[in-house]
């Protein structure tokens, strides 16, 4: 089977939605190094490695919203599709206190090739997608660790991530979950706005489109009944939401 360096669910669906997943694997392909990062399979599982959760959650959420879902297929230890081409962090030799062993001595030109062959291709889908739809309202997925190393636990159990660029409908959801009186939520929290040249970038504020950056503690959706359970409660506050905005 031809590796493919993205996935697309659900094309066809109608809705203004478009949810994307751009740290949804930690699959290597076999040209790196024998698809093998030089890690322990125990580090490829964790957060250091991709979105733990989020591509069940974002699946579920797009059947629900009734529509797609992009999905990249290459850990973010791979090529980081959530960075600029040109941010130093594009490829990390060294994530959350551990050394990539294949990242440690990559050259220029390799960087160039797997950008070529994965982080390009994955955007370009992307671009069709929000460039197919009519006033699409992006939803990029994320989860975040519960704890970084030597850092104190992180208490949200969702953020919201937005910046002046556009942030009507990201502060209009941070409000709306905010009435939920149960959750603790992120405020531009565990981390803060975007950086110059990301997907929310590249794909939304280039564009003046709609959107929300959400993270999820990874802990709250690390199996399928929590993902599905977090997908059931999102979809019906995001619609919620447009529709109170009227945007």
């Amino acid at each position: 089977m031809t590796y493919q360096p993205f996935h697309i669910h659900g094309a066809d669906r109608k809705s203004r939605f478009l949810v994307t997943v751009d740290h949804a694997s930690n699959h290597v392909p076999e040209e790196i190094n024998g698809g093998d990062l030089g890690l322990a399979p125990a580090d490829m599982q964790r957060h250091i490695a991709y979105d733990i959760g989020a591509l069940g959650t974002s699946l579920r959420l797009g059947e629900l919203l009734d529509a797609p879902v992009i999905s990249s297929n290459f850990s973010r230890l791979v090529i980081d599709p959530n960075r600029g081409e040109d941010d130093p962090t594009l490829v990390m030799r060294l994530y959350d206190g551990t050394i990539i062993p294949a990242n440690r001595h990559i050259d220029a030109t390799e960087i160039e090739r797997r950008k070529q062959a994965y982080y390009r291709p994955y955007h370009e889908a992307l671009s069709g997608l929000a460039a197919a739809r009519k006033d699409p309202v992006i939803i990029a997925m994320h989860s975040f660790s519960p704890k970084l190393n030597g850092r104190a636990p992180r208490p949200w159990e969702i953020g919201i991530l937005h910046a002046p660029q556009e942030e009507r409908f990201g502060v209009a959801l941070i409000d709306r979950l905010n009435r939920e009186g149960d959750l603790t939520v992120g405020d531009n929290e565990p981390y803060a706005g975007h950086l110059p040249g990301d997907s929310v970038d590249k794909h939304c504020f280039a564009h003046g489109r709609l959107n929300a950056l959400i993270e999820l503690r990874h802990d709250e959706i690390d199996a399928e009944a929590k993902q599905n359970a977090w997908a059931a409660r999102l979809a019906p506050l995001l619609t919620e939401t447009l529709q109170l905005t009227g945007l």
